[in-house]
């Protein structure tokens, strides 16, 4: 008959505990290996939590095989179960963790990437991030929180730690309020709809689109592939340029001086033109108007308009390099030109 109290049924008991742990991942495997494409989540997530669900029932079976054999006699065995303790609440964090953030990742799935365009879609993929970091941030301070009331003596201190716990409060805010007021701000942005991932923005000068926003900083995507990141509170307190708030659509002007014999009914057909030949416009706003006549030249303005800013860029710079060269080709005399009138010599 087998001995449990000795280290011979540890060992036993801690063989089983491994055998039944290997044949539970195996039964696992083999369930989700039949199931039907309809059920393709589920695959994903036991791929996703397979070694967090495995971490965690081996620490399970590790310590009641530990407590029901030979160790748990022995006076070392509270501090060991103690550490057993500690790391099966880590764990079990980590597996909850990975839960919440699968389930977050499937809700954000529904909003797919290829309607980014839309105000909805983009509200919601900003607020789902930022719940996640939430739920995730929150997990891991009830973790911590815990592991630490595990130790008598912080459960010891505690009365006093409530008792201080103005004094703490009003030195940790004073400490930390650039960090809180980043938490805050983050919160608040993903909630207010004023900014969201996707969204076109020219913010420091700078054009690009956000990229990812947390709860301490956004990141913006610029143009020419750099990343600007900024503070959660610049959004919150300094003024920026939102282009996709509501709609991408958005209409761009160009500026030209040219001569005072540029003939303005040719420019309007010869632009008309143009817009009807290129997919870039969208057919909303197109005009040529005379906007100025100063200084020698004369400024006219063509207006166009997009579904969104990368064709509104690209029809603006097709525009001023198609009316430059029909200038320059059909009516050169319209181009800029410096005159100077020399007075006539007097006679002697």
């Amino acid at each position: 008959m087998i001995e449990w109290n000795s280290w011979v049924g540890t060992l036993l008991a801690v063989g089983i505990a491994l055998v039944a742990n290997v044949i539970v991942a195996v039964v696992v495997r083999i369930i989700v290996s039949r199931s039907d494409e309809q059920s393709r989540w589920l695959r994903a997530l036991v791929v996703r939590l397979h070694p967090r669900i495995q971490l965690l029932v081996a620490l399970i079976a590790f310590w009641n095989a530990a407590a029901l054999t030979a160790p748990a006699q022995y006076e070392w065995w509270d501090a060991l179960s103690h550490v057993f303790l500690i790391a099966t609440v880590l764990a079990g964090a980590w597996l909850l963790s990975g839960l919440t953030s699968f389930g977050i990742e499937r809700l954000m799935g529904r909003y797919s990437t290829e309607g980014e365009s839309l105000p909805e879609v983009r509200r919601m993929r900003t607020q789902l991030q930022v719940i996640r970091r939430l739920v995730n941030v929150l997990i891991a301070v009830i973790a911590i929180g815990v592991v630490l009331f595990s130790f008598p003596e912080v459960r010891a201190v505690g009365t006093s730690v409530l008792a201080s716990a103005g004094i703490v409060s009003i030195i940790a805010g004073l400490a930390a309020q650039t960090t809180l007021g980043n938490l805050i701000a983050g919160i608040q942005l993903a909630f207010s709809d004023s900014v969201r991932v996707g969204d076109v923005v020219v913010v420091e000068g700078e054009w690009g689109t956000i990229g990812e926003i947390t709860l301490s900083y956004v990141v913006v995507n610029v143009w020419d592939e750099r990343r600007l990141i900024l503070p959660c509170t610049y959004f919150a307190s300094q003024p920026y340029e939102n282009w996709t708030r509501q709609n991408p659509k958005i209409m761009g002007t160009v500026y030209m001086d040219v001569d005072w014999r540029v003939p303005i009914k040719a420019v309007r057909e010869r632009f008309q033109e143009l817009l009807a030949s290129t997919e870039l416009w969208d057919g909303r706003a197109g005009s040529v108007l005379v906007t100025g006549s100063q200084g020698g030249f004369v400024t006219i303005r063509f207006l166009v308009s997009a579904k969104d800013s990368g064709d509104q860029w690209s029809l603006m710079c097709l525009v001023r390099e198609e009316m430059v060269t029909w200038l320059q080709e059909v009516h050169p005399e319209a181009l800029p030109a410096t005159r100077v009138v020399m007075p006539e010599a007097k006679s002697a």
